[in-house]
């Protein structure tokens, strides 16, 4: 079997992995948010959503519409920013 064919079921794994990491994220997200650390639970929550932004632009540039090109992380969106 060429390498080619290996690309679509080795991106949708990828997919899937970060769609349980995300999950799993948001799960300590409210832990720490339930121990006093709001700030802290907000700034995932915001990269979390980040991630979701950034993934739906990419779907929509793989079918032609064009999206927003940057999307930064956290209230404080100096700390980093993905695009």
């Amino acid at each position: 079997m060429p390498n080619s064919d290996l690309l679509p079921s080795l991106l949708f794994k990828i997919n899937e992995n970060q769609l349980a990491l995300e999950a799993a994220i948001m799960e300590l997200s409210n832990w720490v948010e339930l121990r006093g650390s709001a700030d802290v639970a907000d700034n995932v929550r915001a990269a979390l959503e980040a991630i979701d932004r950034n993934e739906r632009v990419h779907q929509n540039d793989a079918s032609g519409d064009d999206g927003a090109g940057m999307t930064a992380i956290g209230k404080s969106s100096h700390w980093l920013t993905i695009g």
